[in-house]
């Protein structure tokens, strides 16, 4: 007796054949756009954080600007004098 044909038309077997090796992926050429062009690791990344690199060296000028011209004279006891009795 030969097996029933399915009424579907699903053969598990081409499925695992189809499954088993990525020669056979029916659907890889339709993936294959999400991992070239804009869509690649780095273009994703790279606007995770919009600027952030343009903050990082405004804020290094900032330190560096401060740390040059801003220089603190030492009158750290001016106004904090102390009554005692």
């Amino acid at each position: 007796m030969a097996p029933r044909p399915s009424i579907t038309g699903f053969d598990p077997k081409k499925y695992a054949a189809a499954a088993a090796s990525s020669k056979g992926d029916p659907w890889s050429r339709y993936e294959a756009w999400r991992y070239t062009g804009p869509f690649t690791r780095w273009n994703r990344f790279k606007g995770t954080f919009p600027g952030l690199g343009i903050a990082t060296v405004a804020f290094a000028g900032y330190l560096v600007a401060e740390q040059m011209f801003f220089k603190d004279e030492d009158h750290h006891d001016e106004g904090h004098h102390t009554i005692t009795t």
